[in-house]
């Protein structure tokens, strides 16, 4: 479709792109009253986006169109995840707007930048060429980057964002150089077009593609896999995760993250694999074994994460370490080049949204009371802050994957579709992962239960923020007993063969 007609089916875009600098025009007008009006300015951009996608919602089912002469899918898929990116960024700028934080230091730019960032993932999705994959991936990292000093007075911000930028320009710039290589076998930049002249080099046994098919995507994964926080690309996780301001912490382990892991799907599914059957199935081209590294990645990734969060005091580094073998459970059942698989993953990242935002909504409300992210923090929490110490308790169970919790059905669609596959080792391994991980999460439990607080003042909170929780504690309880809704749009959100 050519770039005019493209527009019409843009709108959520650019709906983000005129908020975003409206937010930086207003701050000017407002000036004193910014604080206080500009969160509701962002909302109402970020809800009309949302009805927006949702209006895309049947076209999208008919038609897919390419738009921009090709940049960008119209897809179900893209839908799905811009409407998961829409979701976060609404419930961390209202994460935001009491914290004691980063309060103090919002300003129009925050929310301008919180916007761009939910443009770069929407495009993330959306993307079908290469030089938008990589640009997308840009503008998200560098809006990032801001947003994790934006406390710029703080030690621990300005030395997250330095490590963020540093691991991230390598990450990029790798991925950059596997893009070129793609280019320069193929002569394209178009995911279809890539696949198809793979598939016909392949057959015609070109001397040396393989090698360098095999050189790119590895290339690629270490950029894609830097924004997912699997193994061996992690390192930076954890410190920008504890530097970083909370929200913004709770931002990048959900929906950066999950702009991750749609940018992938996109690209392993449509320019590294060819379908065998009209629905269900696809195939790596030629020679290239990339689901063997991945799967290998997977497992390395749950592990690692698992193991390093026990040894964990700070609740946020402890959260990202879970977060980062929560990446390794969702990446064993992308590899697996069938529907069911990436079905599990999409209905994931769903559940996943939930109990993780409520989790850091926890450390967000305990460190403005307390001043404190240790889990020591957190004794007697249950005797101070009922409400929160159950909530806290109901996310921490959804993460570790019992019922009747949504985690649970998460993953026990994630293990369903490895076994599938016949990939038992890798079930096998992701099963000990989440049995490992129980053991940290209810420490945390035992600490908020069965530890004796230092006072028994109770803790005051603010109404907005019971209201956050009781937002997030609803869906993740009632999906683990009621799912379908969400599975059935999961479902609807595939990429085809």
């Amino acid at each position: 479709m050519d770039n005019i007609g493209s527009l019409r089916y843009f709108l959520p875009e650019l709906i983000l792109i005129l908020f975003a600098v409206g937010a930086i025009i207003l701050d000017l007008i407002w000036r004193k009253s910014s604080a206080r009006r500009m969160p509701w300015f962002t909302l109402i951009g970020l809800l009309l986006a949302f009805v927006a996608v949702l209006s895309l919602r049947p076209e999208a089912r008919l038609a897919s169109p390419s738009l921009f002469e090709g940049m960008i899918e119209l897809d179900s898929f893209s839908l799905y995840f811009k409407a998961l990116f829409l979701v976060s960024a609404a419930f961390i700028v209202l994460f935001s707007i009491r914290t004691t934080e980063i309060a103090s230091v919002i300003r129009g730019e925050y929310h301008a930048l919180l916007l761009a960032s939910t443009v770069g993932m929407c495009l993330m999705a959306s993307a079908s060429n290469l030089l938008l994959a990589y640009l997308s991936l840009e503008m998200v990292s560098i809006s990032s980057y801001i947003l994790t000093g934006f406390r710029v007075r703080h030690a621990r911000s300005s030395e997250a964002a330095f490590k963020y930028v540093f691991y991230g320009a390598a990450a990029s710039g790798t991925m950059l150089f596997g893009f070129s290589i793609l280019f320069g076998l193929t002569g394209h930049t178009g995911l279809r077009e890539i696949a198809a002249s793979l598939h016909q080099l392949f057959q015609d046994a070109t001397p040396g593609v393989s090698l360098a098919a095999i050189v790119a995507t590895v290339f690629v994964l270490a950029g894609l896999g830097y924004k997912i926080a699997s193994v061996p690309f992690h390192a930076w996780s954890p410190d920008v995760y504890e530097g970083a301001p909370t929200p913004i912490t709770a931002f990048l382990s959900v929906a950066s993250k999950a702009a991750g892991f749609g940018l992938l799907i996109r690209f392993f599914y449509t320019g590294l694999a060819e379908p065998i059957t009209a629905t269900t199935t696809w195939s790596v081209i030629g020679d290239l074994d990339w689901q063997l590294l991945l799967a290998v990645i997977a497992a390395f990734t749950m592990t690692t994460g698992n193991l390093l969060a026990i040894q964990q005091d700070n609740l946020k580094r402890l959260l990202a370490y879970s977060s980062i073998a929560h990446g390794g459970y969702m990446l064993m059942a992308v590899l697996l080049l069938t529907q069911s698989g990436m079905q599990a993953t999409l209905f994931y990242l769903g559940v996943y949204l939930f109990m993780n935002l409520g989790a850091f909504l926890v450390v967000i409300l305990i460190a403005d009371r307390l001043g404190s992210e240790d889990i020591a923090a957190y004794r007697g929490l249950s005797s101070r802050a009922p409400f929160v110490a159950f909530t806290m308790t109901v996310f921490l169970f959804s993460l570790t994957g019992l019922p009747p919790f949504a985690g649970f059905i998460g993953k026990l669609y994630l293990f369903a579709a490895v076994i599938e596959s016949k990939l038992y080792w890798l079930a096998i391994i992701g099963v000990l992962n989440s049995v490992i991980s129980l053991y940290y999460y209810v420490r945390v439990i035992k600490t908020m239960y069965l530890d004796e607080a230092s006072t028994e003042t109770p803790l005051q909170l603010p109404a907005l923020y019971r209201v956050l929780l009781f937002a997030l504690v609803i869906p993740t309880i009632l999906l683990g007993v009621y799912w379908n809704p969400l599975y059935q749009w999961a479902a609807a959100a595939l990429i085809r063969s």
